[in-house]
């Protein structure tokens, strides 16, 4: 396994002067952990930056303060600006030997889909990375989980997280049952069946008709309502 280490200076400069670190390239830090005291550090923000970018929150760091014995650290919060996207501060967690942690370990999909390559289904990824609990010693084994998608042969098939294989003292804390990936089919769009137009003249002569039979209704309305009412005559 590759060891990754990032070196760090403990930072007296507490408050709104922290502001200040950024004129020497420097990130504030605090590093805490289960039964020790918290220790306020400053980072440098490029090394940092290209650490983060290897290991994320899931691969425990050789964190060196000063001259002292390096500490087994795992980078547990970074905050940013929400503005300008820098690194405004980072928590660091220490983990002990002998104590399980919880973090999230990221997925790797290998292989080949034969419902998507013969079937011509879509590929779904339901998670990208999961929970797991276990000692520092077995997480220093592990690199990745690994999806094998040549099980997804048809639409009915999917992989389910407790179908993931993991070392002996991994516990995967999520629901065994919930999907990790599976295949759907692509819905057949229906085509409506478009009616021939008829040609322009059988268009513009059945309209013609039409205003001539409504033309034809109004004046013969018009008539009635023109003949005058019958005269009525007073008989003595």
């Amino acid at each position: 396994m590759t060891s990754f280490i990032l070196k760090a200076q403990e930072r007296t400069i507490l408050g709104k002067k922290v502001k200040s670190l950024k004129n020497q390239d420097l990130i504030p830090a605090v590093l805490y952990g289960h039964g020790i005291k918290n220790q306020n550090l400053a980072v440098n923000v490029l090394e940092f930056k290209k650490l983060f970018d290897a290991v994320g929150t899931s691969k425990l760091v050789d964190l060196h303060i000063n001259d002292k014995k390096p500490v087994k650290i795992l980078v547990h919060d970074v905050q940013y600006d929400p503005i300008k996207t820098e690194v405004n501060h980072i928590d660091f967690y220490q983990i002990k030997e002998d104590e399980k942690i919880t973090t999230e370990i990221e997925l790797e999909f290998i292989g080949e889909a034969p419902a998507v390559k013969e079937l011509g289904g879509v590929l779904v990824k339901t998670y990208d990375a999961i929970e797991i609990e276990c000692l520092p010693a077995e997480l220093e084994k592990m690199d990745k989980i690994r999806v094998d998608l040549s099980v997804l042969k048809t639409f009915a098939d999917s992989v389910h997280i407790k179908d993931l294989q993991v070392p002996a003292g991994v516990r995967i804390t999520v629901d065994p049952d919930e999907v990790v990936a599976l295949i759907e089919e692509i819905a057949e769009e229906k085509v409506e069946e478009v009616k021939p137009i008829e040609s322009v003249e059988g268009i513009v002569k059945e309209g013609a008709a039409d205003v001539k039979e409504g033309a034809e209704k109004a004046e013969g309305a018009g008539k009635e309502k023109a003949q005058p009412a019958e005269k009525k005559t007073d008989k003595k």
